[in-house]
């Protein structure tokens, strides 16, 4: 069986060595959907909840945790980020919330994970401001939609 990158000589969890790696531009996408009821999606959309108006706030804490991935999760690398935006689609018949990420970088490693927390540090945000109108609230379908740079490019169904 072939070596685990996160593991040392020893068997314990290390940060995987990308030192020897050419620095490439690389991108991901990644995205979330947050279910709503009718009552509070309307007033989502409106920007009238008691919090205020979420979706630029959740554009926010989506962008902060891109840049702060690495504090979270352990073996991640440090990126320094070139560009990161989110987008929100809300469906008015779903009563839902679609998070969209995109995170860009130029380096030794990718930027997935940094997508990742994005669209999930958003989703979190949105259920934190909806929490008081409704207690049922989804947070669903949190995956990577693509990938680009370093040696194959992805585009996950």
């Amino acid at each position: 069986m072939a070596a685990f990158a996160h593991l040392n000589a020893s068997g314990l969890p290390q940060m995987v060595n990308v030192t020897e790696k050419a620095a490439t531009q690389r991108a991901a996408k990644a995205t979330a959907v947050v279910q709503l009821n009718a009552e509070c999606f309307e007033v989502l959309k409106a920007g009238k909840l008691k919090k205020g108006d979420a979706l630029p706030v959740a554009q926010v804490a989506g962008i902060l945790a891109a840049k702060n991935t690495a504090q979270l999760i352990p073996l991640c690398h440090p990126i320094a980020l070139t560009g990161a935006d989110l987008s929100f689609t809300l469906d008015d018949t779903a009563h839902t919330v679609t998070i969209e990420s995109c995170i860009h970088c130029k380096g030794e490693t990718g930027v997935e994970m940094e997508a990742l927390s994005a669209v999930t540090a958003a989703a979190l945000t949105l259920y934190d401001m909806c929490k008081a109108l409704q207690k049922d609230i989804v947070i669903t379908d949190i995956r990577l939609l693509s990938k680009t740079g370093g040696k194959a490019d992805y585009t996950y169904g």
